[in-house]
């Protein structure tokens, strides 16, 4: 079997993985925006941070992403304080409300992923998307 080309394995990813978030979204929880999920995630996983920094990370402007913030702090999502080495910054982080409701989101969407493993899956294909996940996390970093 000849060796895949960049060009063709990024070609049938990119159809792959659009099925796979179209799928996804028609299935999604519409209490949140993605940008509002995008940046809660990147908080839960990056830690507290500033509006610049947190904007520079989801390559987004800082107004854009001031009104995302905004809107999670206003439901107790997110919390701004002063940053104790630059006064004229704050420093932005999840709340527990805000880890709880990104909890409830991932079970109900990896619940509904499972059921649809288990269905139609064998053991070996699992496997192999088991190994795949870090590579698409790799590639998804390096876009």
């Amino acid at each position: 079997m000849p060796r895949p080309t960049p060009d063709a394995v990024a070609e049938r990813l990119y159809l792959a993985l659009s099925l796979l978030v179209r799928r996804l979204r028609q299935t999604r929880d519409e209490s949140l925006s993605h940008p509002e999920i995008s940046a809660l995630v990147r908080l839960e996983s990056a830690g507290p941070t500033t509006l610049t920094a947190l904007a520079k990370l989801e390559r987004i402007s800082a107004q854009s992403l001031g009104a995302t913030l905004s809107a999670l702090e206003s439901r107790g999502l997110v919390r701004r304080e002063p940053d104790a080495a630059d006064g004229r910054q704050s420093v932005i982080s999840i709340t527990t409300v805000g880890r709880n409701t990104l909890r409830a989101r991932r079970s109900g969407r990896a619940a509904h992923i499972a059921r649809s493993l288990a269905a139609h899956f064998t053991p070996d294909e699992l496997a192999t998307l088991r190994a795949a996940a870090p590579l698409l996390e790799r590639l998804a970093d390096e876009l």
